[in-house]
């Protein structure tokens, strides 16, 4: 066998060329593979997703319908958050985690807008354990005292003390949009009076609330139906159906949008935002406009095609990108712009002139193929490596919906044209949009200087 530096270069670009061809006669079966997309059932009344591809890891989640648009006070889905695997009526704090680590596996829980996510990374082989753990979280944790002042408490003020301009900015920017909500902050601000309301006690009530089998969903990447059947059963059992004492807020989102402004000494953000897709929605243009958009290239030394990075070029200093954050009955299209003041109101301008470019009909064919491109990378790679694809499977099962088709989707992904991303960005315009500026306010623009209606 000749070895490839023995090989001229022609010679190893010959080479490169026929396994390209082999490639391309196998043909790209992975967009189409039923392993994309997580499969709903329902085991012993708990709502249940999964997809296996028999690798040696699993990632195990339970995910509860206890976001901040459902809180009744504020801070009670952080308190929830921070009291995930601490003590349990079976375990010490300490004894989960010394039980974790030497299985290797890996605990975390955070929240969004709408849902709490318990999760756990372990090897494949360790289902039974964590599968327990989970469900002793759900249903069995102590809200003490003791590790509500010790723990709890401190952890919740240094995460506030961390909250940016950006944080800020995107927060404010759902406040105009969805007032109550979605528009509560996914994080209580250092202002806000969260020691009037939350305590052990008040936790303690929402989580009898939001912890039922009508409120959760358990969701597996990694795992076969089967394997999940025989554990989650015994396992999940003492979850209650639903709560005995009080229900859930779940009146419907309703966009109105507007604008707010907040002076802040450090940092310099500005949200422009527009009603999006909800998840599930049939909207492949609004992807495909965000894939469009970008902002952050993808290629090194490049800035990239994107009509995000071209406006932060002619602006120095500014960093900007373009994001779908879907919701189960609404969606906000973002764009969010971070830096220096000027640079903000500079490339603020840039933005809004490109998104008009768009709804004009100033779409290259180049540039759309590009942008439907991403759109779908963005799609099949979202679960594979950032877990989105977990936490959106859970967020639609919870609320009544079911696990994204990924090969239905990506095909209409396919189907979009210059002409429905210029109907799509001229709907955006013609509407209200959400502007939330965060800073210099001297510098930073109001909406009626960047040609927005509030």
């Amino acid at each position: 066998m000749i070895c490839r530096p023995a090989l001229s270069r022609g010679s190893q670009l010959a080479l490169r060329r026929q396994g390209a061809a082999k490639l391309a006669q196998r043909g790209f079966a992975a967009v189409a593979s039923p392993k994309a997309s997580y499969e709903p059932t329902t085991i012993a009344g708990v709502k249940v997703a999964s997809r296996d591809d028999n690798g040696p890891t699993t990632r195990l989640a339970v995910v509860a319908k206890a976001g901040t648009r459902y809180e009744p006070l504020p801070g009670l889905t952080v308190g929830l958050e921070e009291y995930a695997f601490k003590s349990t009526q079976k375990r010490s704090a300490l004894r989960i985690t010394r039980e974790a680590e030497l299985l290797g596996g890996q605990l975390n829980a955070y929240h969004t807008r709408e849902a709490l996510v318990i999760q756990a990374n372990f090897l494949r082989e360790d289902l039974p354990y964590f599968a327990e753990l989970l469900a002793e979280v759900v249903s069995q944790t102590r809200y003490t005292t003791h590790e509500y002042h010790e723990e709890v408490e401190h952890v919740i003020h240094a995460k506030q003390a961390k909250l940016d301009a950006a944080a800020v900015a995107l927060d404010a920017a759902h406040a105009v949009a969805f007032h109550t909500g979605l528009g509560e902050p996914v994080y209580p601000t250092p202002s806000t009076p969260i020691s009037s309301y939350l305590n052990e006690n008040s936790v303690a009530t929402f989580a009898e609330v939001a912890y039922t089998k009508a409120n959760i969903a358990v969701v597996a990447d990694g795992a076969s139906e089967t394997g999940l059947a025989k554990w989650i059963e015994p396992f999940f059992k003492s979850v209650p159906a639903q709560s005995e004492s009080s229900s859930l807020s779940t009146s419907a989102s309703k966009y109105y949008g507007g604008e707010q402004r907040i002076a802040r000494t450090s940092g310099n953000s500005l949200v422009i935002a527009f009603p999006g897709a909800a998840l599930g929605a049939n909207q492949p243009e609004i992807a495909v406009l965000v894939g469009l958009l970008g902002g952050e290239s993808t290629i090194k030394w490049s800035p990239g095609f994107s009509l995000l990075s071209t406006a932060t070029a002619a602006a120095p200093g500014a960093t900007a990108k373009a994001t779908n954050l879907a919701y189960s009955d609404a969606g906000l299209l973002a764009i969010q712009i971070s830096g220096a003041a000027a640079a903000v109101r500079k490339a603020a301008e840039k933005s809004v002139k490109a998104l008009q470019a768009v709804a004009d009909g100033g779409v290259s064919k180049e540039n759309l193929v590009k942008a439907i491109a991403k759109a779908k990378f963005n799609l099949l790679s979202g679960s594979e490596v950032s877990g989105t694809g977990l936490v959106h499977a859970g967020a639609n099962m919870i609320h009544g919906g079911k696990p994204l088709q990924v090969a239905e989707t990506v095909k209409a992904l396919e189907g979009v044209n210059a002409d429905k991303l210029k109907a799509a960005a001229k709907t955006l315009l013609e509407g209200k949009a959400s502007v939330a500026a965060v800073g210099d306010l001297h510098v930073l623009p109001f909406a009626e200087d960047i040609g927005l209606k509030v």
